[in-house]
């Protein structure tokens, strides 16, 4: 389609699922700060005021995994009393020898996905941009504001003609909040302190809509409202599906799993071709077998506007990066606990990561 409407969502901190992924890379983080060869894939379910902690790990780090529950739902702004039941064993004897060889291999299979466009200056696809904008805008309105509580979405429609941005059609922003708020003082709190501060008026205009709770009052939330598990906002975690994704999530996995580095590194490499003016979009594509270090396959798609054919453009994506499961990791410097401050508001467009940065390519 050349004219269309194209929409992304997000999450604040406090919505369920987020919970449960920033608890699960602060155990992570947790793990890399003492053991930063830790092998781990712990992840968290939350309902009510019950948290469940899960998975496998293989680390030297003494982890208190209940303590970090506890200290991040705090953290978050949730004030209840939870109760924490943790189930985390060593990981699988057979996948840990497949990983850990003379060299480093991939942790699984699986296919991964990176996407870059020219649409803002972060090479973000506007649409969810502005929706992770949005969302924290609303954390941080929320913060100085007790009329207004942990949990929201937001998102943000936008209209494309002739396949180029013409508007913002549609905003929408749904926030949990204090049951003595009436929802005038809410649409007017967040038109004025969370839409306007964040979103350039040149997209906006007469026939902008705003949507502000559209579902009425929403002073239930967080886990009392909702069951929460790790990895279920991939595509908020990722492009707002704008790029396709492999359907693995992020959260809760250490440098060796490609579901997470890889698709970093993917990013890394889509960005640099946006960077380099060698297409205004790019997507690229790499596939892992268990135990095997390098990928299985590669390939690139500019949705027909790279400077030069597909074709060439995978040699030029060769000569310049290396897929390798360990240059990923020592080129992007994985092995460090950074891994809190992704589990919210996006995976990409942050500058301060290091598969943010911009490669200058050589063709």
């Amino acid at each position: 389609m050349k004219n269309y409407i194209f929409t992304s969502e997000s999450v604040t901190e406090g919505h369920p699922d987020k919970i449960c992924d920033q608890i699960a890379d602060r155990i992570l983080d947790a793990a890399l700060e003492q053991d930063p060869y830790s092998n781990m894939a712990v992840e968290c379910t939350i309902k009510d005021d019950f948290v469940l902690i899960y998975g496998e790990a293989n680390t030297k780090a003494d982890i208190d995994y209940e303590g970090i529950a506890l200290k991040e739902i705090r953290r978050i702004g949730y004030t209840e009393d939870y109760k924490v039941h943790v189930v985390v064993n060593q990981q699988s004897p057979e996948i840990h020898n497949a990983v850990n060889r003379d060299e480093i291999c991939a942790g699984d299979q699986g296919i991964m996905f990176g996407y870059a466009c020219d649409e803002s200056r972060e090479y973000m696809p506007l649409t969810i941009y502005y929706a992770h904008k949005l969302a924290r805008q609303l954390t941080k309105v929320r913060r100085q504001n007790p009329i207004l509580k942990p949990d929201g979405k937001t998102q943000v429609s936008v209209e494309y003609e002739n396949d180029e941005i013409k508007r913002i059609d549609t905003i929408v922003v749904s926030t949990q909040h204090d049951a003595s708020a009436t929802q005038e003082e809410i649409r007017e709190l967040i038109m004025n302190e969370v839409i306007k501060p964040s979103i350039n008026e040149k997209f906006l205009d007469e026939n902008t809509k705003y949507f502000i709770n559209p579902s009425g009052s929403f002073v239930v939330g967080g886990s009392f409202g909702d069951s929460g598990t790790t990895g279920r906002k991939i595509v908020c975690d990722t492009y707002g599906g704008r790029g396709r994704i492999g359907g693995g999530c992020f959260s809760s996995k250490d440098p060796t799993k490609v579901d997470r580095s890889a698709a970093y590194y993917c990013r890394y490499v889509a960005k640099s071709l946006v960077a380099n003016k060698l297409a205004r979009r790019a997507e690229v594509q790499v596939s892992y077998a268990i135990g095997k270090a390098d990928p299985i396959s590669l390939c690139v798609d500019t949705f027909g506007t790279g400077i030069m054919d597909d074709e060439k453009l995978l040699d030029v994506i060769k000569k310049n990066f290396n897929f390798d499961v360990n240059n990923i990791i020592e080129e992007l410097d994985l092995r460090k606990p950074i891994y809190h401050k992704t589990s919210c508001y996006g995976h990409f467009g942050d500058p301060q990561f290091t598969w943010e940065k911009i490669k200058k390519i050589l063709y």
